[in-house]
């Protein structure tokens, strides 16, 4: 009996597929530095490659014709491989292993040319009797003439002429990114076509593929083999809403993952339908994460808030379904103190209703009602990150700043703190709100505290909408009490920008109204992008919880030739002694442990040898109270 029968041999292409480019345009690339009309070149060369991959031109004719347009010399050649082994496709790289264990079973088929290929494969343990690839002719100077159109693969159909006299014995599967690789399969050669779409995607290859393989990972964890991840990085869905920076969407998709983003945020219901297959949830201010939207979060990992507050995100329930939350705490507070300073500016100068006056033609130049900011009394409701920024920066400005906070906060410079709210209500010729969206701050400041103010305030909240109650807010601006208003946030705000917006504030005279934007400028948006999914991808590669809101903060230490096991589980006592006898029960040595509880849950990290019984897995997956269990390596 043939031993080989059952044994699975890999048909891999070479261009777009091991390697991330179409070597042979970047040959062309390189021959045509010097050329005046390198763009024209070099925009048809590339024409012709995409009609032989899409299966549009003849693979025969397309070679022909780049070959003819092709300049280039053994030196160009030589300069091209120097490069190519930084070229080589991320999922390739990150699974030497699997190509060295397996590299006598692994066949490189390309239309390309061995000339280019064979220096970068056999790097990766692929024997060269394995590669099967055009070859050029070369003339006396070392210029590349043409190439041996004796060679099957440089002939229409190729691929499927050498591997029917290759007679390959065993399962063939074929990897690949263009249209005469899908061939093989479809004359019945190859057993499984995979089209790998982690450098280039064309629907015509795709549509005929038995799987699409975003990844080299993908592809090995379909057919159960060894893997340098521990989960293929495609398969991480991450849906980001309510515009958040492109950064952010650059950031997931880099690392791999499947990326959705819309501009507007979801209700309850919408959410909680879309939340079904989602690893990663991105959402601002306006996306509540309730109890109700996690029970249908199956596989949600994590949730970044890309904003400062997380009010709108269900913490208790989050941690309970081992959904670690992360946020952006100090990313848009610059931004935010810029405006308020910017308001307090405009309104104390009655600049909004003197430049609508003058767009309405009329001149009214009087220095009735404005002031200088220098000299007046600032009181901030909220000493936190921003409020303590606004302190510092409106002293500078020659403001006398007073603050009130219920948390006890050490003062910034030469700024005051009151007691009570009451007594900063008395004292301060200008309010600003900046406290956190807790349900406990509903109406924080309503009729009894607008009561307690001085006659002719400025009034601010760049905090949440539901602190402060809007129609009695809009009752004192127009009775005098309030002197002028700037408001960001409101109790009701638009899911999107088509719906119409509503408020008792409009109209009323020296009334700022803007649209939730106190963080909403390039270079905040810009660092809460890069910000918060650099954690959420740490926290998924590493385990690390630093900066996480619900989680036990745990730094951890880079693994390296080890697992780590993450296990999440309700802070009972006994859970690590379990643990720690599980692993003892299956001979695993341990090589580091970390863990941090918190009131609710408890957080341990383990790394254990490389080695190990894959049974110890199911084992600690049962211990009690096991909320989430995750290895990586």
């Amino acid at each position: 009996m043939n031993k080989e029968i059952n044994i699975i041999k890999f048909i891999i292409d070479f261009d777009s597929t091991f390697i991330r480019l179409e070597a042979l345009d970047e040959l062309c690339l390189i021959s045509l530095k010097k050329n005046p009309d390198r763009k024209k070149i070099l925009k048809e060369f590339r024409q012709l490659t995409n009609l032989g991959m899409q299966g549009k031109l003849s693979f025969g004719e397309s070679l022909k014709a780049r070959i003819k347009l092709l300049n280039a010399s053994k030196t160009d050649i030589d300069n091209l491989v120097k490069n190519l082994g930084s070229k080589v496709s991320d999922s390739v790289k990150r699974n030497k292993n699997f190509f060295r264990k397996y590299g006598k079973n692994i066949y490189i088929v390309s239309g390309g040319f061995k000339e280019i290929i064979l220096p970068v494969v056999t790097k990766y343990n692929i024997p060269e009797k394995n590669v099967f690839a055009n070859t050029f002719t070369f003339g006396k100077s070392g210029n590349i003439t043409g190439f041996d159109t004796k060679n099957l693969l440089s002939q229409n159909n190729g691929k499927i002429k050498l591997l029917k006299k290759l007679g390959l014995n065993g399962i063939l599967y074929v990897i690949g990114d263009g249209y005469t690789d899908y061939e093989l399969k479809k004359e019945g050669i190859a057993h499984k076509f995979f089209a790998f779409t982690e450098n280039i995607e064309r629907q015509i290859v795709t549509e005929n593929a038995d799987h699409i393989t975003p990844s080299m990972d993908e592809f090995l964890y379909l057919n159960k083999l060894p893997m340098s991840i521990s989960y293929p990085k495609n398969r991480i869905k991450v849906l980001l809403l309510e515009n958040i920076h492109p950064d952010a969407f650059e950031l997931f998709k880099s690392e791999g993952y499947q990326v959705e983003s819309l501009q507007k945020s979801l209700n309850e219901t919408e959410l909680s339908h879309k939340i079904k297959d989602v690893s990663i949830l991105g959402i601002r201010s306006k996306t509540q994460v309730s109890a109700e939207v996690l029970k249908n979060a199956e596989r949600l990992i994590s949730v970044g808030a890309f904003c400062i507050g997380t009010n709108q995100i269900d913490l208790k329930a989050s941690l309970k379904k081992g959904v670690a939350v992360f946020n952006a705490p100090f990313s848009n507070t610059r931004s935010v103190v810029e405006l308020a300073l910017a308001e307090i500016i405009i309104l104390m100068r009655n600049i909004f209703d003197k430049s609508n006056s003058l767009h309405k033609g009329i001149w009214d130049k009087s220095s009735d009602g404005s002031y200088e900011i220098r000299g007046k009394k600032i009181g901030i409701i909220g000493y936190g990150k921003i409020g303590s920024q606004l302190s510092v920066l409106a002293e500078d400005l020659g403001m006398e700043v007073y603050y009130f906070d219920v948390v006890d906060k050490l003062a910034l410079g030469n700024a005051k703190k009151c007691n009570t709210l009451k007594e900063l209500l008395k004292k301060s010729d200008i309010l600003t709100v900046h406290i956190d969206g807790s349900k406990s701050n509903s109406n924080f400041i309503g009729e009894p505290e607008f009561r307690q103010m001085k006659k002719g305030v400025i009034f601010l909240n760049l905090s949440r909408g539901h602190v402060v109650n809007i129609e009695v807010l809009a009752a004192n601006i127009k009775n005098g009490k309030v002197k002028g208003a700037a408001i960001d946030v409101y109790p009701y705000e638009p899911h999107g920008n088509d719906e119409k917006f509503i408020s008792e504030l409009q109209n009323l005279k020296n009334v700022l109204l803007t649209p939730h934007i106190g963080g909403s400028t390039e270079e905040a948006q810009k660092n809460i992008g890069n910000f918060v999914p650099s954690k959420i991808i740490d926290f998924i590669n590493s385990g690390n919880t630093f900066y996480s809101v619900n989680f036990p903060e745990l730094q951890l230490p880079q693994f390296q030739n080890a697992h780590r096991l993450i296990h999440i589980h309700e802070n009972v006592p006994g859970i690590l002694a379990q643990i720690n006898n599980t692993l003892a029960g299956h001979n695993i040595n341990i090589a580091g442990q970390y863990l941090k509880t918190n009131d609710q849950v408890g957080y341990v990290i383990t790394d254990i040898a490389k080695k190990y019984d894959p049974a110890v897995i199911s084992d600690l997956k049962k211990i009690p109270h096991t909320i989430k269990f995750r290895i990586l390596y």
